[in-house]
């Protein structure tokens, strides 16, 4: 089995070297960036396994030439609301599978044009096997599946600022929490402000009792549509400590993260002071889904926790799917555009298989 690692100087993509090394049916890892030298240093520390190839996103015959030459593309490169839909239309192009770690809404809702056009090449887009999206749509699934009629979902999420974090994820968070995104309240799609809708969650250690808001990140519109029934489905995410929320807010405000260029600028900026935000020693994430519904006639309320590196919890997913989608593992499943509460009918095997590399998940039903 040949991989393509889209971004693979990513610091998101490294704790995935160290699990495609251990599978015995993987031939050839190729770490492709624009950032050639970079990824060619990272080749060399991960072993024989590994190769680098320089890539330029924009450049579409070459990505669809790399894509070619192997089984499965994982993409690691962002801002999504950017890079997704032409990157996945070129995987339908190279007849090749692709997963991402796509987490923007709009991003979702822009590669999601391409499903017709996926089904008809047979090609299995995978769009948002992270953590948020990802992990977290795989428990959504699976407390819907846990009662006779699931009624509401809501998905939650938390990052430490102590977590290593490129300049890349920084502008996701800037992005996320400006201007609006989208909820389904009252069995219809509402738009809503960013970072409003303040509520408190009790997460698990190390991040706790803490307030979340409104994000635009895309489970609050691919759940209800791939999950029918629902009457409400959210979306609230925070940082720890919750400060650093209200600074984005007023960034947003003043118009300095209104425009990609902005966004870019100011990431990059914060990039090389976030060691002024950091606090408390929280170098993890957490997340958090609740679903409500009834069961044999009683009202019903199942959650479910998992905390992690970011790191971690967003490159495990992206992996595994990786290598199950290579391995023909979805193969009763048409080409087409997935999310994981679409593809996974039953997440527990998947579920299980994370739990298997280390990643911490905890089911209160």
């Amino acid at each position: 089995m040949k991989i393509l690692i889209l971004g693979g100087c990513a610091e998101m993509a490294v704790p995935a070297f160290v699990e495609l090394k251990k599978e015995e049916d993987v031939e050839v890892v190729t770490l492709a960036d624009i950032n050639e030298a970079g990824a060619r240093e990272k080749a060399e520390d991960e072993g024989p396994k590994f190769r680098a190839a320089r890539v330029d996103a924009r450049d579409h015959a070459q990505v669809v030439e790399l894509m070619k030459a192997h089984d499965v593309t994982m993409c690691f490169v962002g801002p999504f609301y950017v890079w997704e839909r032409p990157l996945a239309r070129a995987a339908i192009e190279a007849g090749r599978p692709y997963v991402s770690i796509c987490d923007d809404y709009d991003a979702y809702l822009d590669v999601l044009t391409l499903d017709e056009e996926a089904k008809e090449a047979g090609v299995q887009i995978l769009t948002g096997f992270g953590n948020s999206p990802g992990i977290t749509q795989m428990l959504a699934r699976k407390g819907y599946n846990s009662m006779e009629k699931p009624d509401k979902i809501h998905v939650q999420w938390c990052a430490g600022s102590d977590e290593a974090v490129g300049p890349t994820n920084l502008a996701h968070l800037f992005h996320i929490f400006n201007g609006t995104t989208l909820q389904w309240i009252d069995g219809r799609e509402v738009r809503v402000r960013t970072g409003d809708g303040r509520k408190v969650v009790d997460f698990q250690e190390p991040i706790g009792r803490t307030p979340v808001f409104y994000t635009g990140h895309a489970e609050s519109v691919s759940i209800p549509r791939n999950l029918p029934g629902l009457t409400e489905v959210t979306l609230h995410g925070g940082v720890k400590p919750p400060y650093i929320v209200g600074l984005v807010k007023a960034m947003s405000r003043l118009r300095l993260i209104n425009t990609h260029a902005k966004r870019t600028a100011m990431a990059r900026f914060f990039h090389r002071i976030e060691s002024l935000f950091a606090s408390e020693g929280i170098d993890r994430s957490v997340f958090r889904i609740d679903v409500y519904g009834t069961d044999k006639g009683e009202a019903c309320h199942h959650y479910y926790t998992g905390v992690g590196h970011i790191a971690v919890i967003t490159s495990f997913p992206c992996t595994v799917a990786a290598l199950w989608a290579a391995r023909g593992t979805w193969d009763d499943k048409p080409g087409g555009v997935y999310a994981a509460e679409r593809i996974l009918d039953d997440p527990d095997p998947f579920l299980d298989e994370l739990s298997r590399r280390g990643i911490e998940l905890h089911y209160f039903e």
